[in-house]
């Protein structure tokens, strides 16, 4: 009787841990990540939380796609080793690509009936167009859908009557006029159904995008342990070598990535210069000096004792210990390589210089201004010339 009491209580405790998910009548969106790293790749994903949100449907929820040093082929991270799945259920409708690939996709998504979706024909690696989507064709694109073991049977093109912006002319109508949920229960993207840089009316989801436990705790524990007591700021380098050769664009164009982060998406607030895209080490040691001495009028007894940087080359330790030894300020970084632990650090400090044009700088910048975080950029608005150094009280030897 003892015995086959305990089998019951453990069988309904069984149960009681089983989550059973419902098939949601208004349909999935599924998509590769596949544009560019991290940066690109969370801009992306929130015009394709918008535009699921729009359309009704559950957004499932891709593997972040990294490339790493020595791989051939890139390698697919499960989205919640990142970020909280939770939060962004309290926005829309969203399930990890692991539960639904598991759970649903074996009836409800059948090899059979797996269509890939894209604006138009997409060339193939041989260089043809053969009337297909060629949605495993290149890397990334092959080894995403092959994690989950997806083939298409076929593709269908939906340009050019239909695009991504939810937000005006009725689009999210016209999608589910075009594509009924109950004969199209999925539609499974090529690339991500949203526009590069991020859509000014995504921009506010990002409040709905918190980092896992894991990252958030890694960062807090290297605040903890590696900075001194007092407030710091967190800064944002970008000068390796591709990003120098990507500069080099600033002249013939008139925004660049994420640069209406800070210019607008008509160059409403200025335009774009070379020093927003690649400030030089001046400009970096004169604005820090400047963001210190304006926090320490700002907030009394609270000042900055050290200067968090991320990079993805040069993070200027040695040159900016010495421009700030005098003003007791300590520069550091994380001992390792990890970018998502650099951005956490980021959103937390107490104030944040990023670069106009990165689309790693708009994470940060987004996620500070979901939290009411002051932040800046290099060099916007721009200095006047002639009293950059006059303003910042700075002697020719320390420039």
């Amino acid at each position: 009787m003892q015995f086959t009491l305990i089998l019951i209580v453990f069988g309904l405790v069984f149960m009681r841990n089983v989550r059973t998910i419902s098939v949601d009548e208004h349909g999935y969106i599924l998509y590769c990540p596949c544009m560019g790293r991290f940066g690109n790749q969370a801009d992306h994903f929130l015009g394709a939380l918008g535009f699921a949100h729009g359309l009704n449907r559950t957004l499932v929820l891709p593997p972040w796609v990294e490339y790493r040093k020595g791989e051939a082929k890139s390698i697919q991270v499960p989205f919640d080793q990142y970020f909280q799945v939770a939060a962004l259920s309290e926005y829309h409708k969203v399930i990890t690509m692991e539960n639904f690939m598991t759970q649903l996709a074996p009836a409800l998504w059948p090899p059979a009936e797996r269509v890939s979706f894209c604006y138009t024909e997409r060339m193939g690696l041989d260089g043809r167009v053969n009337g297909s989507c060629n949605a495993k064709s290149g890397n990334p694109f092959g080894p995403f859908w092959d994690t989950f073991s997806v083939d298409f049977a076929k593709s269908e093109f939906f340009g050019p009557k239909l695009n991504y912006d939810v937000y005006h002319h009725d689009m999210a109508s016209k999608w589910t006029e075009k594509y009924p949920a109950d004969k199209w229960p999925v539609i499974a993207f090529t690339g991500a159904p949203a526009s590069f840089p991020i859509q000014r009316e995504n921009r506010e989801l990002h409040q709905y995008l918190r980092w896992s436990v894991k990252i958030e705790n890694a960062a807090r524990d290297f605040i903890r342990s590696s900075l001194p007591k007092g407030a710091f700021m967190g800064i944002h380098l970008r000068n390796g070598l591709d990003w120098v050769r990507a500069c080099d664009h600033v002249k013939e164009s008139a925004n660049l990535f994420s640069s209406p982060q800070c210019l607008g998406y008509r160059n409403e607030k200025g335009s774009l210069t070379l020093d927003m895209c690649l400030p030089s080490k001046d400009i970096i040691i004169r604005q820090i000096k400047r963001q210190i001495k304006n926090h320490k009028e700002a907030y009394k007894n609270n000042d900055i004792k050290s200067i968090f940087v991320a990079s993805d080359s040069n993070h200027m330790i040695h040159d900016l210990n010495e421009a700030l030894k005098r003003m007791n300020v300590t520069v550091v970084k994380l001992s390792e390589n990890n970018p998502h632990v650099d951005l956490a650090i980021l959103g937390m400090s107490n104030h944040f210089i990023g670069n106009c044009v990165s689309s790693y700088s708009a994470f940060v910048k987004r996620e500070r201004d979901a939290k009411g975080f002051p932040s800046s950029f290099w060099a916007f608005p721009a200095e006047k010339h002639s009293l950059k150094a006059t303003n910042a009280g700075l002697t020719h030897e320390e420039l």
